[in-house]
């Protein structure tokens, strides 16, 4: 395999199906001791979106917040 002129070089389809980069996969480059590592980028957690979602749930099972429901579950 070579690089092209812009640089560009062509994941084999087989490591693109293993690993699941498809059209439009975000990927970083990373240096590793002497080597270059391609990745997926990581996306951030939208953990906004779920803030308060459970609290009726919770509090039918009897406990106020989730802190309570998890020091119960842990035996403290």
């Amino acid at each position: 395999m070579k690089v092209g002129e812009r640089g560009q070089v062509t994941i084999p389809k087989q490591i693109r199906e293993k690993f699941g980069f498809r059209p439009h996969t975000e990927v970083e480059f990373d240096l590793v001791g002497g080597s270059v590592v391609l990745r997926k980028k990581r996306r951030p957690l939208p953990l906004r979106k779920w803030k308060g979602r459970c609290k009726k749930e919770f509090a039918a099972m009897g406990y106020s917040s989730v802190d309570q429901f998890i020091e119960d579950i842990r035996g403290r």
